[in-house]
């Protein structure tokens, strides 16, 4: 057999007329069940492939959800038949047992219609069943265009496209889940180099661990290009430990500062769980604003005993209250980007840059590995942000050209922004319920959706998931989509890398994919050039134009 074709095409040569079986039983609700035909052998049946089922009036597409054996004689599975003579082994496999599959319709494909329609109904008694072809997955998942970004290819089919639709997708708010390890970053890479070099959506990333902005180095300990080397002129870099940046060889086009007095007791209601805040100590924070006005955390810290007895006099504040939130805030102390003095607004500046259509990239450094800082400074700088864009969007009137871009705001660790204790009360909560009101959504990165308040979750307009493998996670992903159990099982059997579904707003159907490389002809395709390459073009043309002068002289 030819070696340069997967197993399954060795099986399947990939003919629009080659069938597998025919529909024996099934609901709408459930999914269809299919008898394999002898010449389909059941090993190569991969779970996640899409088919076609020829109904009588119908063309219905769907995906295998489900690989089992049936025979036609039950006592075979207590008494299996002597198989020891190939041929006595031919016959029973060909005419006692057989291979079935369960299958999901997902779609109507109707050729007269702009667009494949939901499936309502189910297929006839013995329609047939085939693989789909590159025809069949193009009419489903769109050609690639302004509005549609190549993500990936279906599992075993590595000349068939699927394509996302990002206009729809930046619509409302984005997930990406996934186990520790199955490349969560990677995936996300891949879907704001297509919100960017589109111009769908200005992004807002911040960058936990220094994943996006400038290249890092994989699990295979290759260099992998960052956001900002692709797209130069569509990116900057801004950092909040500007030392980390400069070691690695990054310029930062920004230093981001907070000062302490402009820190709000709002601000620390994200960080509850991360700095284990009792209600009474937010209630107390909430005083001490009040009281205070807004240096109160500064003053709370270097208050002189005497002070701190007085304000438990003149408020409801407890002394017992006072002293853990005072502990607590200690703590903060260690962050060099609060700073007392510091005149400049950083979020101001984050608006320049969107306004200017630059997505920025927030960079961490040292802080990365603190979540206290991660909390406070995405929280802090989102807020005022959101408030910027309440603004905007009401003096428009409605008029869309006069309203800000559109913004994605990418959060890493999402469960400690949107726990159900918090979710409501934070500026995230709002934003992932407000859908593209205020033309602000999200693109949340966790391993833990589970996490995550169950309302925030209904929100999310597409989702990307890699494996996962707890069951509270699998629920938290499935909640609210149809036909959940078969695609549990399908997401169970996902490689631990390069392999993600996707449903939702973005695909007009849940989708498994082999994700596309992030390699150089990744680079090429978002426009990227080397400068090795720059250079000897720039080289060709000056030898071509000093040749034509010099021709010119003779």
């Amino acid at each position: 057999m030819n070696q340069n074709l997967s197993e399954l095409d060795q099986f399947f040569p990939r003919v629009a007329t080659r069938q597998l079986g025919m529909v024996i039983s099934g609901s709408l609700s459930k999914g269809v069940d299919v008898k394999l035909f002898p010449e389909a052998p059941v090993e190569s049946i991969a779970v996640g492939r899409y088919i076609i089922i020829e109904g009588l009036q119908l063309k219905f597409f769907g995906m295998i959800t489900d690989v089992s054996l049936d025979s036609t004689n039950p006592q075979f599975e207590k008494t299996p038949p002597d198989v020891s003579d190939p041929f006595l082994r031919e016959v029973y496999a060909t005419g006692s047992t057989f291979g079935r599959l369960h299958i999901s319709p997902m779609l109507v494909l109707d050729h007269a219609a702009e667009e494949p329609r939901p499936v309502k109904t189910v297929p006839s008694h013995f329609s047939l069943v085939r693989l789909a072809t590159e025809e069949d997955v193009n009419l489903v998942f769109g050609q690639e265009d302004d509005d549609h970004f190549h993500i990936g290819e279906p599992l075993d089919m590595e000349d068939v496209r699927v394509h996302l639709d990002l206009p729809r997708m930046v619509e409302r708010s984005v997930g990406v889940f996934g186990k520790s390890g199955t490349g969560k970053s990677f995936l996300t890479r891949l879907l704001l180099a297509g919100v960017i070099q589109r111009q769908t959506a200005v992004a807002l990333i911040f960058d936990m661990h220094n994943d996006y902005g400038w290249e890092i180095q994989s699990e295979g300990h290759h260099k992998v290009k960052g956001l900002r080397q692709l797209f130069p002129q569509q990116v900057a870099i801004f950092t909040i430990d500007e030392e980390s940046s400069l070691r690695r060889q990054v310029r930062p086009d920004f230093v981001v500062k907070l000062n302490w007095k402009e820190i709000q007791p709002e601000d620390l209601e994200t960080l509850r769980t991360t700095l284990d805040l009792s209600d009474n100590m937010i209630g107390a924070a909430y005083t001490l604003h009040r009281h205070w006005g807004d240096n109160w955390i500064r003053q709370l810290l270097t208050a002189s005993k005497e002070e701190l007895e007085e304000l438990v006099d003149n408020t409801s504040i407890s002394r017992s209250s006072l002293d853990a939130l005072s502990r607590r805030l200690e703590r903060l102390e260690r962050f060099e980007f609060l700073q007392e003095r510091w005149q400049g607004d950083s979020a101001k500046k984050i608006i320049e840059y969107i306004d200017k259509g630059i997505s920025v990239v927030l960079e961490f450094g040292r802080y990365g590995n603190s979540l206290e800082a991660y909390i406070l400074v995405a929280n802090y700088l989102t807020r005022r942000i959101h408030r910027m864009y309440v603004e905007r969007v009401e003096r428009a009137l409605g008029d869309a050209a006069h309203e800000p871009r559109q913004l994605m705001i990418v959060i890493e660790e999402a469960h400690k922004f949107l726990d159900p204790q918090v979710a409501r009360q934070t500026i995230f909560g709002i934003i992932a319920r407000e859908l593209r009101k205020y033309n602000v959504t999200l693109l949340i990165v966790d391993q833990r959706p589970s996490g995550i308040d169950e309302e925030v979750m209904s929100q999310i307009g597409t989702r990307v998931t890699a494996l996962l493998d707890n069951e509270r996670d699998l629920n938290a992903v499935f909640m609210g989509v149809s036909g959940a159990n078969a695609l549990r099982e399908v997401l169970a059997r996902l490689d631990t890398k390069q392999q993600a579904l996707i449903m939702g707003h973005a695909v007009p159907m849940p989708v498994v994919i082999q994700t596309r490389l992030y390699d150089s002809d990744f680079y090429a395709a978002m426009g990227f050039r080397e400068p090795a390459e720059l250079r000897a073009e720039r080289d060709q043309r000056v030898n071509l134009l000093r040749g034509a002068v010099e021709e010119g002289i003779d």
